[in-house]
């Protein structure tokens, strides 16, 4: 009894297996020729292994009341990879299930009349590919770098232009193909990369991002490149102000400008997911916030909007950067001096005001602080709150489990009910923040909640996200 059971579970797995990866090459051309993104309840199959693939199906069960199995979305995407379809983002999750409450008709017939609207004929997301420029190529700039290169598809749509720093010595080149090759919290770029020394360029999965030096963001003239109406990302920092940014407006081939920093003054702050309204085609610089305000808003407006918050104190245990000192040594900031891989060092924040310029309906709610901690990526930030009505546990976990799994902020949302997770755990999530379930503390209106976020991967994917928005990049999300 115990080998057949045995041989049956192998065999299960084999089957799951085999369909998995039957599956990678439909996906696969679906994205390349069509600018098609499949998805398992809203988690992309798009440039994943096998196991990732068995892993999207097996998280279904959070919000279906059983399984779901390749055996059922195998049909139908292999029926889907032989329409001819616009661009669009396809839940085969959702397809398989409501496929299988109808009484009879083919799988063809099915997504003739709930695929209706894309089933056009291909077509271009955009009249030509929007042009992005990175200027600065720090921890940020490279990992917003992966990230384009990732969704670059059939090259219809972002396309990576050119990172643009200062020139550090005759081998610049190859120590910054190196750097975006291999990175020591998030491993190994996936795929190949090369460099073209004649352009001065790294090519990576066929894309070529020109590496440009340049000591003043007007001083570059990017149309010499032929790179035209170019939205430049600056990931360095230096300037936060109108001013300051409007700078990168005077060179020839630029059309708008993204601070991956704190806004001042008037300058739009986004938190993808929460404030897009704020993206208009009337606005050319905008920034998007910081990775704790990215983190928390999200969780914030969920919770505000269902339950009401009174007050509350933001606490951010946030991994240290390379603002801080790597040994004790004089930094005009006070206390960040100090050997940051041996301390934790208390600093101030501006999450909480920031807060304020993505829901003004926390203005003067909030209070923050920050302790930078011994760890090179991931960050926790506490959220102390004292709400409008009374709750309990059960409740408040269920509600942000629901926002995590299908709600408009499924993408910045994560939820975890895990009672070994820690902060590795979350390297290389997606998400703006992970709530972390069984720390949640309620009593009566006060309420603690813990959110990890990482403090580079996640804030870089809503640096993404922002920029797709910018250059026009959505697609409808079937079935509706």
């Amino acid at each position: 009894m115990i080998m057949k059971k045995q041989e049956a579970y192998l065999k299960e797995w084999q089957g799951h297996e085999e369909l998995a990866e039957q599956m990678l090459p439909i996906i696969g051309r679906l994205y390349r020729d069509h600018n098609i993104v499949t998805t398992v309840y809203g988690k992309s199959l798009v440039n994943i292994p096998t196991i990732d693939i068995l892993k999207a199906h097996r998280f279904a069960r959070l919000i279906l009341d059983g399984e779901l199995t390749v055996q059922e979305t195998f049909p139908i995407l292999e029926a889907i990879g032989k329409m001819d379809l616009a661009p669009a983002r396809i839940d085969l999750g959702r397809l398989a299930v409501r496929y299988q409450s109808q009484q009879g008709g083919s799988v063809a017939d099915f997504l003739s009349r709930e695929l209706a609207s894309v089933n056009t004929g291909r077509t271009p997301l955009l009249d030509e590919p929007q042009d992005i420029v990175l200027y600065g190529f720090g921890r940020i700039g490279r990992l917003v770098a992966r990230i384009l290169v990732e969704k670059s598809g059939s090259g219809e749509k972002l396309r990576l232009r050119a990172a643009v720093v200062r020139k550090g010595g005759p081998d610049d080149l190859v120590k910054r193909a190196s750097l975006l090759r291999r990175d020591s919290v998030h491993g190994p770029f996936n795929g190949i990369i090369t460099i073209d020394e004649e352009e001065n360029a790294i090519i990576a999965n066929g894309n070529m991002i020109r590496i440009i030096y340049a000591d003043a963001p007007e001083n570059v003239d990017y149309a010499q490149y032929g790179i035209h109406n170019a939205i430049v990302i600056d990931n360095t920092g230096k300037w936060r102000d109108r001013e300051g940014l409007g700078r990168h407006l005077k060179a020839s081939g630029v059309s708008q400008v993204v601070l991956t920093a704190p806004g001042k003054g008037d300058i739009p702050n986004v938190v993808f997911g929460v404030n897009n309204e704020l993206i208009t085609s009337t606005e050319s610089i905008f920034s998007a916030a910081s990775c704790t305000t990215n983190a928390i808003v999200p969780v914030l407006k969920a919770v505000s909007d269902n339950f009401g918050i009174v007050s509350g104190h933001v606490e951010t245990c946030h991994s240290y950067t390379n603002d801080q000192n790597l040994i004790d040594n004089y930094h005009k900031a006070d206390r960040r001096g100090r050997s940051a891989p041996l301390n934790m060092v208390i600093t101030e924040t501006g999450a909480a005001k920031a807060v304020a310029k993505v829901l003004p309906e926390l203005t003067g709610k909030l209070t923050g602080n920050a302790i930078r901690v011994p760890t090179p990526n991931v960050s926790l930030a506490i959220l102390n709150l004292q709400l409008k009505s009374e709750t309990d546990v059960a409740t408040l976990n269920g509600y942000l489990r629901a926002m995590s799994l299908d709600s408009p902020l499924q993408n910045q949302i994560d939820y975890t009910n895990s009672p070994d997770v820690v902060s590795s755990d979350m390297v290389g999530s997606r998400h703006a923040g992970v709530v972390d379930s069984l720390a949640t503390i309620v009593q009566g209106n006060r309420c603690v909640l813990y959110v990890w976020y990482d403090n580079e991967f996640g804030y870089s994917c809503q640096v993404v996200r922002m920029v797709q928005k910018m250059a026009g990049l959505e697609l409808p999300v079937l079935p509706a």
